[in-house]
Protein backbone atom coordinates (compact mmCIF):
# COMPACT_ATOMS: atom_id res chain seq x y z
CA UNK A 1 0.00 0.00 0.00
CA UNK A 2 1.83 2.97 -1.31
CA UNK A 3 1.25 6.45 0.70
CA UNK A 4 2.03 10.43 -0.09
CA UNK A 5 5.13 11.42 0.25
CA UNK A 6 6.83 7.94 -0.51
CA UNK A 7 5.37 6.38 2.34
CA UNK A 8 4.72 2.61 2.30
CA UNK A 9 3.23 0.28 4.65
CA UNK A 10 5.48 -2.92 4.81
CA UNK A 11 4.05 -6.46 5.26
CA UNK A 12 5.39 -6.11 9.00
CA UNK A 13 2.35 -3.47 9.64
CA UNK A 14 5.14 -0.38 10.07
CA UNK A 15 5.29 1.99 7.86
CA UNK A 16 8.64 2.99 5.79
CA UNK A 17 9.40 6.95 4.86
CA UNK A 18 11.85 7.27 2.18
CA UNK A 19 13.84 10.06 1.06
CA UNK A 20 16.87 11.75 -1.16
CA UNK A 21 19.89 11.86 0.36
CA UNK A 22 21.53 13.09 -2.29
CA UNK A 23 23.48 11.83 -5.23
CA UNK A 24 26.46 9.21 -5.68
CA UNK A 25 29.52 9.73 -8.22
CA UNK A 26 27.82 8.23 -10.94
CA UNK A 27 24.48 10.33 -10.01
CA UNK A 28 22.09 7.98 -9.05
CA UNK A 29 20.02 8.49 -6.21
CA UNK A 30 21.21 7.77 -2.47
CA UNK A 31 18.16 7.46 -0.18
CA UNK A 32 17.25 7.45 3.49
CA UNK A 33 14.52 5.81 5.52
CA UNK A 34 12.57 6.72 7.95
CA UNK A 35 9.67 4.32 10.05
CA UNK A 36 7.05 4.03 12.11
CA UNK A 37 3.74 2.72 13.89
CA UNK A 38 1.68 4.72 11.83
CA UNK A 39 1.67 7.08 9.03
CA UNK A 40 1.71 10.04 10.64
CA UNK A 41 4.61 8.87 12.56
CA UNK A 42 7.04 7.87 9.40
CA UNK A 43 6.16 11.14 7.85
CA UNK A 44 7.10 13.39 11.39
CA UNK A 45 10.16 11.71 10.95
CA UNK A 46 10.74 11.94 7.31
CA UNK A 47 10.37 15.81 7.94
CA UNK A 48 12.78 16.04 10.78
CA UNK A 49 15.53 13.91 8.29
CA UNK A 50 14.79 16.07 5.42
CA UNK A 51 15.20 19.61 7.79
CA UNK A 52 17.86 17.94 9.20
CA UNK A 53 19.79 17.15 6.07
CA UNK A 54 19.48 20.69 4.86
CA UNK A 55 20.70 21.88 8.22
CA UNK A 56 23.79 19.40 8.25
CA UNK A 57 25.14 20.50 5.02
CA UNK A 58 24.64 24.74 5.73
CA UNK A 59 22.60 24.75 2.50
CA UNK A 60 20.32 22.70 0.47
CA UNK A 61 22.44 21.33 -2.49
CA UNK A 62 20.52 22.19 -5.27
CA UNK A 63 22.13 20.49 -7.82
CA UNK A 64 20.87 16.87 -6.31
CA UNK A 65 17.36 18.44 -5.78
CA UNK A 66 14.51 16.39 -7.34
CA UNK A 67 11.88 18.30 -9.45
CA UNK A 68 9.66 17.25 -6.71
CA UNK A 69 11.33 19.51 -3.99
CA UNK A 70 11.39 22.79 -6.78
CA UNK A 71 7.55 22.00 -7.31
CA UNK A 72 7.03 22.30 -3.77
CA UNK A 73 8.98 25.39 -3.39
CA UNK A 74 7.07 27.05 -6.50
CA UNK A 75 3.80 26.28 -5.06
CA UNK A 76 4.76 28.01 -1.10
CA UNK A 77 6.71 30.77 -3.14
CA UNK A 78 3.16 31.58 -5.42
CA UNK A 79 0.91 30.67 -2.41
CA UNK A 80 0.14 34.61 -1.52
CA UNK A 81 -0.54 35.53 -4.98
CA UNK A 82 -2.96 33.19 -5.93
CA UNK A 83 -6.64 32.38 -5.04
CA UNK A 84 -7.37 29.43 -2.88
CA UNK A 85 -9.21 27.87 -5.82
CA UNK A 86 -6.17 28.00 -8.31
CA UNK A 87 -3.70 26.80 -5.70
CA UNK A 88 -6.15 23.68 -4.72
CA UNK A 89 -6.06 23.16 -8.55
CA UNK A 90 -2.04 23.82 -8.83
CA UNK A 91 -1.38 21.20 -5.95
CA UNK A 92 -3.41 18.79 -7.40
CA UNK A 93 -2.57 18.68 -10.65
CA UNK A 94 1.20 18.79 -9.06
CA UNK A 95 0.20 15.60 -7.08
CA UNK A 96 -1.72 13.42 -9.17
CA UNK A 97 0.16 14.25 -12.70
CA UNK A 98 3.13 16.09 -12.81
CA UNK A 99 4.63 14.66 -8.97
CA UNK A 100 4.49 11.01 -9.99
CA UNK A 101 6.25 11.54 -13.37
CA UNK A 102 8.77 13.77 -12.82
CA UNK A 103 8.85 14.14 -9.02
CA UNK A 104 12.10 12.18 -8.56
CA UNK A 105 14.14 13.41 -11.36
CA UNK A 106 16.26 16.36 -11.29
CA UNK A 107 15.23 19.19 -13.70
CA UNK A 108 18.72 18.92 -15.52
CA UNK A 109 17.48 15.17 -16.51
CA UNK A 110 14.23 16.17 -18.00
CA UNK A 111 14.52 16.07 -21.75
CA UNK A 112 11.75 17.12 -24.87
CA UNK A 113 11.15 13.11 -25.44
CA UNK A 114 10.16 13.11 -21.64
CA UNK A 115 7.62 15.32 -21.98
CA UNK A 116 6.57 13.47 -24.88
CA UNK A 117 5.84 11.01 -23.03
CA UNK A 118 4.53 12.40 -19.88
CA UNK A 119 1.40 14.01 -22.43
CA UNK A 120 1.19 10.94 -24.46
CA UNK A 121 0.31 9.16 -20.72
CA UNK A 122 -2.30 12.13 -19.84
CA UNK A 123 -4.06 11.80 -22.78
CA UNK A 124 -4.36 8.14 -23.64
CA UNK A 125 -3.51 6.55 -20.49
CA UNK A 126 -5.24 8.81 -18.20
CA UNK A 127 -7.46 10.08 -20.55
CA UNK A 128 -7.86 13.61 -19.89
CA UNK A 129 -9.06 16.61 -22.26
CA UNK A 130 -6.70 18.27 -24.74
CA UNK A 131 -7.79 21.63 -22.34
CA UNK A 132 -6.61 19.76 -19.33
CA UNK A 133 -3.18 18.53 -20.54
CA UNK A 134 -2.61 22.27 -22.36
CA UNK A 135 -3.00 23.65 -18.76
CA UNK A 136 -0.82 20.72 -16.94
CA UNK A 137 1.67 21.54 -19.78
CA UNK A 138 1.67 25.23 -18.79
CA UNK A 139 2.13 24.50 -14.67
CA UNK A 140 4.86 22.38 -15.32
CA UNK A 141 6.96 24.78 -18.05
CA UNK A 142 6.11 27.66 -15.28
CA UNK A 143 7.94 25.18 -12.44
CA UNK A 144 10.59 24.47 -14.66
CA UNK A 145 11.15 28.37 -15.75
CA UNK A 146 11.01 28.86 -11.76
CA UNK A 147 14.15 26.66 -11.53
CA UNK A 148 16.09 28.55 -13.92
CA UNK A 149 15.54 31.53 -12.75
CA UNK A 150 16.80 30.51 -9.39
CA UNK A 151 19.96 29.80 -10.85
CA UNK A 152 20.07 26.84 -9.11
CA UNK A 153 20.69 24.87 -12.01
CA UNK A 154 21.61 25.26 -15.37
CA UNK A 155 19.08 23.57 -17.90
CA UNK A 156 18.59 22.73 -20.98
CA UNK A 157 15.52 24.00 -23.16
CA UNK A 158 13.51 21.52 -24.10
CA UNK A 159 10.36 21.70 -26.11
CA UNK A 160 6.71 20.94 -25.22
CA UNK A 161 4.62 20.53 -27.73
CA UNK A 162 0.79 21.37 -26.93
CA UNK A 163 -1.77 19.53 -28.01
CA UNK A 164 -4.64 21.12 -30.54
CA UNK A 165 -7.58 21.57 -28.58
CA UNK A 166 -10.79 20.18 -30.54
CA UNK A 167 -13.49 22.83 -31.28
CA UNK A 168 -16.50 22.18 -28.99
CA UNK A 169 -19.62 22.39 -30.20
CA UNK A 170 -21.38 24.34 -27.85
CA UNK A 171 -24.93 23.78 -25.98
CA UNK A 172 -27.20 26.39 -26.54
CA UNK A 173 -31.13 26.44 -25.98
CA UNK A 174 -32.91 26.91 -28.91
CA UNK A 175 -36.03 29.23 -28.21
CA UNK A 176 -38.51 26.49 -27.59
CA UNK A 177 -36.97 25.42 -24.91
CA UNK A 178 -35.85 28.44 -23.36
CA UNK A 179 -39.82 29.10 -23.74
CA UNK A 180 -40.80 25.76 -22.02
CA UNK A 181 -37.70 26.53 -19.04
CA UNK A 182 -39.07 29.76 -18.28
CA UNK A 183 -42.66 28.82 -18.07
CA UNK A 184 -41.55 26.11 -15.48
CA UNK A 185 -39.66 28.30 -14.11
CA UNK A 186 -42.70 30.85 -13.36
CA UNK A 187 -45.18 27.99 -11.89
CA UNK A 188 -44.88 27.79 -8.20
CA UNK A 189 -41.41 29.71 -8.47
CA UNK A 190 -39.08 29.67 -5.23
CA UNK A 191 -35.70 31.23 -4.30
CA UNK A 192 -33.77 28.32 -6.23
CA UNK A 193 -36.15 28.48 -9.32
CA UNK A 194 -35.44 32.45 -9.06
CA UNK A 195 -31.47 32.06 -8.88
CA UNK A 196 -31.57 30.18 -12.32
CA UNK A 197 -33.83 32.36 -14.11
CA UNK A 198 -31.64 35.38 -12.79
CA UNK A 199 -28.25 33.43 -14.60
CA UNK A 200 -30.54 32.76 -17.63
CA UNK A 201 -31.22 36.54 -17.88
CA UNK A 202 -27.84 37.98 -16.87
CA UNK A 203 -25.48 35.14 -17.80
CA UNK A 204 -23.65 34.34 -14.19
CA UNK A 205 -22.31 31.84 -13.45
CA UNK A 206 -22.53 29.20 -11.53
CA UNK A 207 -20.45 30.12 -8.43
CA UNK A 208 -21.83 34.01 -8.49
CA UNK A 209 -25.59 32.87 -8.10
CA UNK A 210 -24.29 31.20 -5.50
CA UNK A 211 -22.71 33.92 -3.48
CA UNK A 212 -25.29 36.30 -4.48
CA UNK A 213 -26.82 38.31 -1.13
CA UNK A 214 -29.41 40.48 -1.48
CA UNK A 215 -27.47 43.66 -0.77
CA UNK A 216 -25.53 43.14 -3.90
CA UNK A 217 -29.07 43.75 -5.72
CA UNK A 218 -29.81 47.19 -6.00
CA UNK A 219 -33.78 47.37 -5.35
CA UNK A 220 -33.66 51.21 -6.58
CA UNK A 221 -31.37 51.17 -9.42
CA UNK A 222 -32.43 48.26 -10.43
CA UNK A 223 -28.87 46.54 -10.37
CA UNK A 224 -27.24 43.24 -9.29
CA UNK A 225 -23.66 43.76 -8.82
CA UNK A 226 -21.12 40.20 -8.70
CA UNK A 227 -18.18 40.95 -5.96
CA UNK A 228 -18.02 37.16 -5.10
CA UNK A 229 -18.43 33.46 -6.21
CA UNK A 230 -18.72 30.12 -4.22
CA UNK A 231 -16.07 27.11 -4.70
CA UNK A 232 -15.88 23.82 -3.43
CA UNK A 233 -12.30 22.93 -3.19
CA UNK A 234 -9.52 20.87 -1.76
CA UNK A 235 -9.30 21.67 2.17
CA UNK A 236 -5.78 22.71 2.84
CA UNK A 237 -5.87 22.22 6.34
CA UNK A 238 -6.63 18.24 6.17
CA UNK A 239 -4.24 15.70 5.12
CA UNK A 240 -6.61 13.45 3.45
CA UNK A 241 -6.78 14.75 -0.11
CA UNK A 242 -10.49 13.77 -0.69
CA UNK A 243 -11.81 16.43 2.07
CA UNK A 244 -12.81 19.25 0.67
CA UNK A 245 -14.52 22.84 1.64
CA UNK A 246 -16.72 25.62 0.26
CA UNK A 247 -15.36 29.03 0.30
CA UNK A 248 -16.49 32.48 -1.02
CA UNK A 249 -13.96 34.20 -2.69
CA UNK A 250 -13.15 36.86 -5.10
CA UNK A 251 -14.78 36.55 -8.70
CA UNK A 252 -12.69 34.40 -11.39
CA UNK A 253 -11.00 37.78 -12.52
CA UNK A 254 -10.74 41.53 -12.02
CA UNK A 255 -13.20 42.12 -14.71
CA UNK A 256 -15.72 39.66 -13.17
CA UNK A 257 -16.30 42.29 -10.37
CA UNK A 258 -18.83 44.06 -12.39
CA UNK A 259 -22.88 45.63 -12.09
CA UNK A 260 -25.49 44.51 -14.42
CA UNK A 261 -28.43 46.09 -15.25
CA UNK A 262 -31.73 44.03 -14.52
CA UNK A 263 -34.58 43.24 -16.90
CA UNK A 264 -37.84 45.23 -15.86
CA UNK A 265 -39.62 41.37 -14.67
CA UNK A 266 -36.36 40.69 -12.70
CA UNK A 267 -36.48 43.68 -10.77
CA UNK A 268 -40.51 42.46 -9.94
CA UNK A 269 -39.21 39.34 -8.91
CA UNK A 270 -36.58 40.99 -6.70
CA UNK A 271 -39.31 43.18 -4.86
CA UNK A 272 -41.17 40.03 -4.30
CA UNK A 273 -38.66 37.52 -2.87
CA UNK A 274 -36.86 40.79 -1.12
CA UNK A 275 -36.20 39.46 2.84
CA UNK A 276 -35.57 41.40 6.03
CA UNK A 277 -32.35 40.60 6.23
CA UNK A 278 -30.12 41.78 3.04
CA UNK A 279 -27.29 39.76 4.27
CA UNK A 280 -28.99 36.53 3.08
CA UNK A 281 -28.13 34.93 0.37
CA UNK A 282 -30.41 35.09 -2.83
CA UNK A 283 -31.17 31.14 -3.09
CA UNK A 284 -31.40 29.92 0.52
CA UNK A 285 -33.29 33.16 2.14
CA UNK A 286 -30.46 32.58 5.24
CA UNK A 287 -26.96 33.05 6.15
CA UNK A 288 -25.59 30.19 5.15
CA UNK A 289 -24.65 29.93 1.06
CA UNK A 290 -26.06 26.67 -1.29
CA UNK A 291 -23.00 25.29 -2.75
CA UNK A 292 -22.92 24.82 -7.16
CA UNK A 293 -23.09 21.07 -7.17
CA UNK A 294 -26.10 21.32 -5.53
CA UNK A 295 -27.64 23.76 -7.84
CA UNK A 296 -26.46 22.13 -10.59
CA UNK A 297 -28.88 18.79 -9.28
CA UNK A 298 -31.54 21.48 -8.98
CA UNK A 299 -31.14 22.20 -12.77
CA UNK A 300 -31.00 19.20 -13.85
CA UNK A 301 -34.41 18.18 -12.02
CA UNK A 302 -35.87 21.44 -14.03
CA UNK A 303 -34.55 20.46 -17.27
CA UNK A 304 -35.59 16.86 -17.20
CA UNK A 305 -39.04 17.71 -15.91
CA UNK A 306 -38.95 19.89 -19.24
CA UNK A 307 -37.75 16.71 -20.91
CA UNK A 308 -35.02 19.33 -22.21
CA UNK A 309 -31.33 17.20 -22.09
CA UNK A 310 -27.83 17.65 -22.14
CA UNK A 311 -27.69 20.38 -20.02
CA UNK A 312 -25.68 22.44 -17.41
CA UNK A 313 -25.99 25.44 -16.09
CA UNK A 314 -22.97 27.08 -18.40
CA UNK A 315 -25.62 26.84 -20.82
CA UNK A 316 -27.87 29.37 -19.34
CA UNK A 317 -24.59 31.29 -19.75
CA UNK A 318 -23.92 30.69 -23.21
CA UNK A 319 -27.84 31.22 -23.83
CA UNK A 320 -28.05 34.48 -22.90
CA UNK A 321 -25.14 35.38 -24.59
CA UNK A 322 -26.10 34.26 -27.99
CA UNK A 323 -29.77 35.81 -27.03
CA UNK A 324 -27.90 39.52 -26.65
CA UNK A 325 -26.29 39.29 -29.99
CA UNK A 326 -29.55 38.15 -31.42
CA UNK A 327 -31.30 41.40 -30.44
CA UNK A 328 -28.14 43.49 -31.40
CA UNK A 329 -25.96 44.05 -27.87
CA UNK A 330 -22.72 45.46 -29.13
CA UNK A 331 -19.97 43.07 -28.04
CA UNK A 332 -18.23 45.47 -25.87
CA UNK A 333 -21.36 45.99 -23.69
CA UNK A 334 -21.85 42.27 -23.93
CA UNK A 335 -18.70 41.32 -22.80
CA UNK A 336 -18.82 43.91 -19.81
CA UNK A 337 -21.62 42.23 -18.66
CA UNK A 338 -20.38 38.91 -19.02
CA UNK A 339 -17.13 39.48 -16.50
CA UNK A 340 -14.95 39.15 -19.55
CA UNK A 341 -11.25 40.91 -19.85
CA UNK A 342 -11.60 41.56 -23.89
CA UNK A 343 -14.13 40.71 -26.02
CA UNK A 344 -12.32 38.59 -28.54
CA UNK A 345 -13.45 35.76 -25.19
CA UNK A 346 -16.77 36.98 -26.00
CA UNK A 347 -16.72 36.53 -29.13
CA UNK A 348 -14.86 32.97 -29.49
CA UNK A 349 -16.96 31.19 -26.74
CA UNK A 350 -19.84 32.53 -26.13
CA UNK A 351 -21.52 33.91 -29.59
CA UNK A 352 -23.08 31.26 -31.11
CA UNK A 353 -24.93 32.38 -34.26
CA UNK A 354 -27.69 29.84 -35.35
CA UNK A 355 -28.98 28.70 -38.57
CA UNK A 356 -31.91 31.28 -38.68
CA UNK A 357 -28.98 34.03 -38.54
CA UNK A 358 -26.87 32.69 -40.71
CA UNK A 359 -29.77 32.56 -43.20
CA UNK A 360 -31.13 35.91 -42.71
CA UNK A 361 -27.40 37.45 -43.29
CA UNK A 362 -27.15 35.58 -46.57
CA UNK A 363 -30.32 37.10 -47.72
CA UNK A 364 -29.12 40.58 -47.32
CA UNK A 365 -25.90 39.75 -49.41
CA UNK A 366 -28.70 38.74 -52.00
CA UNK A 367 -29.81 42.51 -52.09
CA UNK A 368 -26.39 43.36 -53.12
CA UNK A 369 -26.01 41.08 -56.11
CA UNK A 370 -27.30 42.40 -59.32
CA UNK A 371 -27.34 39.62 -61.83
Amino acid sequence: MRKKENIFLRKDGRFEARYAKGRNENGKLIYGFCYGRTYEEARNKLLLARKALETSTGCTDHRSQTFSYYSKNWLSTNSLRLKASTRAKYQADIENHINPFFGEQRPDEITSEKIDNFTHILLYEKQLSAKTVRNILALFHSIYMYIGKRGAQTLPNPEIIYPKEPKKIVRVLDRNEEKLLTLYLAREMDLCKFGVYIALRTGLRIGEVCALRWKDISMNAHTISIRHTVQRIKNPDQQDKFKTKVVIGSPKSYSSCRTIPLMPDIAVLCNRFFPDNPESFVLTGTNQCMEPRKLQRRLKTYTEDCSIQEIHFHTLRHTFATRCIEVGFDVKTLSEILGHSNTSITLNQYVHPNLDQKRENMNRLKTMIYF
